[in-house]
């Protein structure tokens, strides 16, 4: 076999593909063996149906001779593709364009490719960033969040304002006349403000006392449902929270001083601060050269990651027993309304696919075998198989080229971050060594899990002050 690329209008490429007789013999063959086994014919077994039963069959030698052609094409264009190393995204349009009858066979296949992007200007690309610095009023809301947990609910005479803890009865109607027992709650805890319920609750509660009866309306955009809810207000409490003091430290955590939970509580934020702009960095850096890219998008491309993105979505809320309807009324989105969302993330993910690749190119980055067979023995670990293994399966499936396409766009993307400028919200330049670029990513990744669990030992984060409501409505 012999293959040509020559490029055509519309930024598609026209393979010539010319095979020789023995091959179109050999795929005639490989039919006629097929055919034979199963052609059911009385008076032969399968496998054994003679050539000339078969071709009577089928209508004649050249009706066999189009069977073959037709099975045997796609295969040849796929070599065509890996010899000329052509990147389709369509499927192709093939044209024989001699020897269809007898002979040699030579046939056409014109097919859209993979553009090239212009991004002119990346290597000029500046970049803000979060501040790193840890502020005061940082850790006094970690530490309020630790006071919370051991705070107490005191009954006020005032007026309920945000952050009170108030006990109800609500009832709820549903517009649509659909039960409405799971809207009714009696003796319910909850913190004003918050959200929880209804935004319209919250602005009902504020400014309300004991014995009060609250009735409103509210409706959920884009359900056509509202809700009519009656609640009566009982108690109103507000959570004084315990003097920040050594000795409620050591109560509370594993330091024995304020100072002492201070100074861990600031070098936990830091990492944190260091860790999100490390991420923030990637994602504005990755934005900054997307907007580079002003060429039209083939909707193949678009389509495709669409239907990708809508595939994962679906065995998501498979594994959480959910349907993409709940997750619309969830989210508080109409169908059209996601749609749009998700070819917009669809876009801007195949031109920041397409940037990449142009970087690569302009600045000669390719894996080394080294990376690549590193990478092959992340995938085996994954899947229980060596490196060869992975690389012996990724090879006989046409894959292998893939994989080395996805590490050289990941280097891209590493000299992308390490040529961009970096400045803060100030606009003053930041090093990368502050930035710990030059460190190790995993090693910031396991300080901030060990910060969590930290946390967890000393209740700074993430406390849910409901978990006090209830306590206190339960005694």
């Amino acid at each position: 076999m012999r293959a040509t690329a020559a490029p055509e209008e519309g930024n598609k490429v026209r393979l010539s593909v010319e095979l020789s007789e023995e091959e179109i013999d050999h795929a005639l063959e490989e039919v006629l063996r097929r055919l034979s086994r199963e052609v059911r014919v009385p008076g032969f077994r399968p496998g054994k149906v003679p050539r000339r039963v078969i071709e009577a069959r089928m209508g004649g030698s050249g009706a066999l001779r189009g069977e073959a052609l037709r099975e045997v094409l796609p295969e040849f264009y796929a070599r065509a593709v890996s010899d000329t190393e052509v990147d389709p995204i369509d499927q192709p349009d093939i044209d024989i364009t001699s020897g269809d009858e007898t002979g040699p066979v030579s046939f056409d296949a014109v097919v859209l490719v993979r553009p090239t992007v212009s991004i002119a200007g990346y290597s000029g690309l500046a970049v803000t960033v979060p501040s790193l610095e840890v502020t005061d009023d940082e850790i006094d809301e970690q530490i309020d969040r630790m006071r919370r947990t051991s705070g107490e609910l005191v009954e006020v005479g005032r007026p309920a304002l945000d952050g009170d803890q108030v006990t109800i009865d609500i009832h709820g109607a549903r517009s649509d006349g659909g039960d409405g027992n799971d809207l009714d709650a009696d003796d319910f805890l909850y913190e004003v403000g918050s959200g929880a319920v209804a935004p319209e609750l919250d602005e009902q509660l504020r400014g309300a006392r004991p014995g009060d009866i609250l009735s409103f309306e509210s409706s959920r955009e884009g359900t056509g449902l509202s809700v009519v809810f009656r609640v009566l207000v009982k108690t109103v409490k507000e959570l004084v929270l315990p003097e920040v003091t050594d000795e409620w430290t050591s109560e509370e955590s594993e330091f024995s001083s304020v100072a002492g939970l201070r100074a861990e509580l600031t070098e936990q934020l830091r990492r944190r601060h260091l860790l999100s702009t490390q991420m923030v960095l990637q994602q504005r850096a990755a934005g900054a050269l997307v907007e580079l890219v002003t060429e039209e998008i083939p909707e193949q491309l678009v389509g495709e990651e669409v239907r990708e993105r809508l595939h994962d979505l679906g065995h998501r809320l498979e594994a959480q027993n959910m349907s993409v309807s709940q997750f619309l009324s969830a989210t508080g989105r109409s169908e059209q309304e996601f749609l749009d969302e998700l070819r917009a993330g669809a876009l801007d993910s195949v031109k920041l696919d397409l940037a990449l690749r142009a970087l690569a190119d302009a600045e000669g980055i390719e894996p080394t075998e080294a990376e690549i067979d590193v990478e092959l023995a992340n995938m085996g670990e994954q899947l229980e198989l060596s490196a060869e293994q992975v690389r012996e399966q990724l090879d006989q499936a046409g894959r292998l080229a893939a994989v080395r396409s996805e590490q050289r766009k990941a280097k891209a993307m590493r000299w992308l971050i390490d040529s961009v400028d970096v400045v803060d919200e100030d606009g003053n330049p930041v090093s990368r060594e502050d930035l710990g670029l030059d460190g190790n990513h995993d090693a910031a990744e396991e300080r901030v899990e060990e910060d969590e669990r930290t946390d967890d030992r000393n209740g700074s984060e993430g406390s849910d002050p409901d978990q006090v409501d209830n306590e206190e409505g339960s005694q």
